[in-house]
């Protein structure tokens, strides 16, 4: 079961900022801008590998993982995501409310804005690294680079989790490795899943990007940025990761492998640990050479 014991200190910084409902013309405002819209288009969903199916939108993800006791829903999208993520478990032919368990990959709000509202329509625990809680039950308030500007409905965490923790239902074992840098509490989830008699390492990589603006020396609302990226991509490195799979589907191609999987392509497009490791270089090559520019900047 998802108990914790900092459960009441968030529920009482929830209902603190219970207020924050009231900015709900500025929340759809926030997910009405081109790129918002561009990244959350509408897509049928369909069976990845195994019991892991998608459920979220054209670029920003939500991943139903079915289990025989219920089932859990990584991300909830933007706010407006929240309907098409229900619908397309209903298409499925799941029912929403055998949803059980939500988890975040992290404290966004085009992958948490739909978390409470997915919440309330299906009754599911959430669980949520330490760092991330926070801000979710903050609705995206404080953080370190967007400060208030990027909110989205307070959700508060049933249960809190520490590096290695696994959340468990129905025989499949979901467990949770903090990758902070993207945000303090980012989260890449891992698990495994069985297709025609192979069980292949599933990795739910969380964003490794940094945002615009964002600084890595420096920084007095995150000091340990620079570090926290530094050891998230020796994490990534080491993680089994047979299907690659991600926050957006931008970083592993989502719609190209969607095409050539009901095309009938075999094997399964998804399974690509070639991909994996291409998308941590990538990142931590953008790293490494911001870093570099501003280690040169900094220089008298």
């Amino acid at each position: 079961m998802l108990n914790s014991p900092r459960r009441s200190l968030l529920g009482a910084l929830a209902l603190a900022l219970a207020a924050l409902a009231i900015l709900a013309p500025a929340l759809a405002r926030a997910q009405a801008d081109p790129t918002s819209r561009s990244a959350n288009r509408p897509v049928a969903p369909f069976r990845i590998v195994g019991n892991v199916y998608y459920v979220g939108a054209s670029d920003v993800t939500s991943y139903l993982i079915a289990t025989p006791a219920g089932h859990i829903l990584l991300d909830g999208g933007f706010v407006e995501t929240a309907a098409q993520i229900a619908a397309n478990v209903e298409k499925l032919g799941f029912k929403l409310s055998d949803v059980k368990v939500l988890l975040n990959s992290h404290a966004h709000y085009d992958h948490a804005g739909g978390l409470a509202e997915l919440k309330r329509r299906t009754g599911a625990s959430l669980a949520a690294s330490a760092a991330d809680a926070l801000l979710l039950a903050r609705g995206g308030h404080g953080d370190f680079r967007f400060g208030g500007s990027l909110v989205f409905p307070p959700v508060v965490a049933d249960r809190i989790l520490e590096d290695g923790n696994t959340v468990a239902l129905g025989g499949t074992v979901m467990t949770a490795h903090l990758t902070p840098g993207h945000t303090p509490g980012n989260t890449t989830w891992t698990t495994t899943s069985t297709e025609n008699g192979r069980t292949y390492a599933v990795a739910f990589l969380g964003s490794a990007s940094i945002n615009p603006g964002v600084v890595l020396l420096g920084d007095p609302k995150y000091p340990g940025i620079a570090g926290d990226y530094a050891k998230t991509f020796q994490v990534m490195k080491a993680l089994p990761c047979d299907v690659f799979l991600s926050s957006h589907g931008s970083f592993f191609d989502l719609q190209g492998k969607a095409k050539r999987l009901a095309a009938g392509e075999s094997p399964n497009p998804f399974v690509d640990p070639a991909g994996c490791q291409a998308y941590v270089r990538r990142m931590e090559r953008a790293y490494e050479e911001q870093l570099r520019k501003e280690k040169k900047a900094a220089r008298p």
